[in-house]
């Protein structure tokens, strides 16, 4: 989807500055519309991710430990606002069994007609003003809202999957949080103006968590819609979850300018090596499997060609800058997607002999098979953050590959099934997940504010694979901290990080003048135009800003910044710091030992990054983390040298 941009020129965040969580770009385009089908042309789709799949034999009380976040009590009580492409509100994911009534703040309204909304579904409304087509209600006739509201907080609904894959009872991240739904987005795009109309409106009805997976070009925060937006929200208690996009993995100072290469092949052009509708009609493929490369247009539409010309079969091999990142699409035909490496062995193998043969095995679903997992796949979007890049970013990385979640209509011949399910993949399918995450934290914590919630989900996040080595990229190689941030979401350890990075909407303030943004301008961001005057604030670096990471810029001089830390865990605790330093920096930190003595105390520390002159340009990395007997707080560290 385009972003239809005007009206309230431009208004979007690059950045999870302002309280919310920052996954892997941000404006208004649909982070995901299947990137299985569009990616390869304009990497802006619907796609998918798999909420949470039971295995049949598995009894519920699997889910129901006592001692981690996923076993509270499911979200109750937290209202999470999606703003997406509406709903299809009678499908089972919204069932509101064993939700009860929405709190007494809730007011917000419900734009369908009888009993479509329940105690899961308190509020749909439409936001289409740049559209002279008026939406009666904010049903979802395209299937992303649908997808990333079940992700966030969907219901327990058994026998889900898709194709006989992924079989069990889906979930999605908070299953008795409360649902409410804002229609901004259509056929289209998403209008700016509806985005901030829907995120003002949510406020005040009351919701406590904001999703938005919605992506696209960046913009100065005063005039970016949903910096805008996420600021008003944050100064009421809210959080917000957006994705980063879908325009890896490419960095965002480089040109993401991919061309398919054409290798040798048998017969044909390139258009017919892509597989391009239409490529194939002078080619005799009749019968047979059909190794097609990705590029220019989606794999659905590649196997739709070689279904027309009589193909049998397809092997959709990637490019080279896609690596290893292959995804489950829902084909017209027998296909199978390879990595770049598998299908440059394949050509040699098609070009060996005279009559090369294939089969395609499918196995299902395979449970534990990937000890490399997570890994961040080939369309993550990748930092720094333009507007400011002295805040490291993205801030988290999340499911975001193949989820399965509730779709609008039948993927199967089950036409009178409600129960309909989708696999896609993409960075809006990663936002949901934190999105209900972050109302499982909210419910578990309701005091914590959205800093605090953010700082938890940074500062416990995975660094490492299953195997414990350091999450891989899709060339399976380590990814670096513009492609993971802090790294992979843990629920479980959020819900208890020992330490949190506090950060008040008034801390802003100094962080925006120094950014060097006019009195107006800070006015515009923190709404409160004419009031503001920067020459009387003590302005700040970027670095300085009490964010739970570090991004440096480093001359020859050395720098000193501060941070401060709230005591969430043991009374009586002590922390010394663990520090692995960037290539090319030496590190100072003062103290060595924090000691607390109440929960809520806070403590200030200050690090000195030293340059040894060892480096001279480029990147490096490494990071701070505070260790007691119980808790380990990690703060990723990033290093450009200038």
């Amino acid at each position: 989807m385009e972003n239809k941009r005007g009206i309230l020129q431009a208004m979007v965040v690059t950045s999870l500055l302002f309280g919310f969580i920052f996954m892997l770009n941000v404006s208004p385009t649909l982070a995901d519309q299947e990137i299985t089908e569009t990616y390869d042309e304009k990497q802006s789709s619907l796609q998918i991710y798999i909420v949470y799949v039971k295995k049949p034999e598995e009894r519920m009380s699997s889910m129901e430990y006592s001692d981690g976040i996923i076993g509270s009590n499911f979200g109750k009580g937290v209202i999470i606002g999606v703003l997406d492409t509406g709903i299809l509100p009678y499908h089972p994911s919204f069932s509101d069994e064993g939700v009860p009534p929405p709190p007494a703040k809730w007011k917000g309204k419900c734009e369908f007609n009888g009993t479509n909304c329940n105690n899961k579904l308190i509020g749909a409304r439409v936001f289409q003003r740049g559209s002279q087509q008026i939406e009666s209600a904010a049903f979802d006739y395209i299937g992303h809202g649908t997808h990333t509201a079940s992700t966030a907080a969907g219901n327990f609904v058994k026998d889900a999957g898709a194709f006989g894959n992924a079989k069990g009872t889906a979930a999605g991240m908070a299953p008795y949080a409360h649902l409410a739904i804002y229609q901004i987005c259509f056929t289209y795009g998403c209008g700016e103006s509806d985005i901030l109309a829907a995120m003002d409106s949510a406020v005040d009805d009351g919701v406590d968590v904001l999703s938005l997976s919605i992506a696209g070009d960046t913009a100065p925060f005063h005039q970016d819609g949903l910096a805008l937006g996420a600021f008003a929200a944050i100064q009421k208690g809210i959080l917000v979850s957006c994705s980063a996009g879908n325009t890896g993995p490419a960095s965002r100072f480089q040109f993401n300018n991919i061309v398919a290469s054409c290798l040798c092949r048998r017969n044909g052009s390139a258009s017919s090596a892509l597989c391009i509708p239409g490529s194939l009609k002078d080619i005799d493929v009749k019968g047979k499997v059909v190794l097609c490369e990705r590029g220019l247009v989606g794999g659905i539409d590649k196997g739709s060609a070689v279904a027309l010309a009589g193909g049998a079969a397809m092997i959709l091999m990637n490019t080279e800058v896609y690596g290893f990142s292959v995804f489950a699409e829902t084909h017209v035909l027998p296909a199978t997607h390879v990595s770049y490496a598998a299908g440059l062995k394949i050509k040699a193998y098609i070009n060996s002999t005279p009559t090369p043969t294939a089969t395609i095995l499918f196995k299902g679903t395979v449970i534990g098979d990937q000890s490399s997992a997570p890994t961040v796949a080939s369309f993550s979007a990748r930092g720094p953050s333009k507007q400011s890049p002295g805040i490291l970013k993205p801030d988290i990385i999340g499911p975001g590959v193949n989820i399965l979640a509730a779709w609008t209509v039948a993927m199967e011949n089950n036409t009178y099934s409600q129960s309909t399910f989708k696999m896609i993949s993409g960075t809006s399918m990663s936002c949901p997940h934190l999105s209900g995450i972050a109302a499982l934290l909210k419910s578990s914590h309701p005091n914590w504010s959205p800093a605090a919630i953010k700082s938890a989900i940074m500062t416990t996040a995975d660094s490492l694979n299953l195997e414990g080595k350091p999450i891989g990229d899709e060339t399976l190689l380590p990814a670096d901290v513009l492609a993971t941030g802090a790294g992979h979401v843990n629920p479980s350890k959020a819900n208890d990080p020992g330490l949190v990075y506090d950060i008040q909407p008034d801390d802003y303030i100094p962080y925006l003048c120094g950014l060097n943004y006019t009195d107006e301008m800070v006015g515009v961001i923190v709404q409160r135009t004419g009031v503001i005057k920067c020459s009387e604030v003590k302005r700040i670096p970027e670095a300085q800003l009490n964010y739970p990471s570090f991004s440096i810029t480093l001359g020859s001089s050395s720098r000193s910044y501060t941070r401060t830390v709230t005591n969430v865990g043991r009374a009586s605790s002590s922390y010394t710091p663990v520090v692995l330093a960037p290539q090319g920096i030496g590190i100072n930190i003062e103290p060595l030992k924090i000691t607390f003595t109440e929960v809520n105390q806070k403590a200030t520390y200050n690090v000195t990054f030293i340059p040894t002159g060892s480096v001279k340009q480029g990147f490096s990395q490494g990071y701070l983390k505070w260790v007691s007997d119980q808790y380990s707080v990690r703060s990723p560290i990033s290093v450009t040298f200038a």
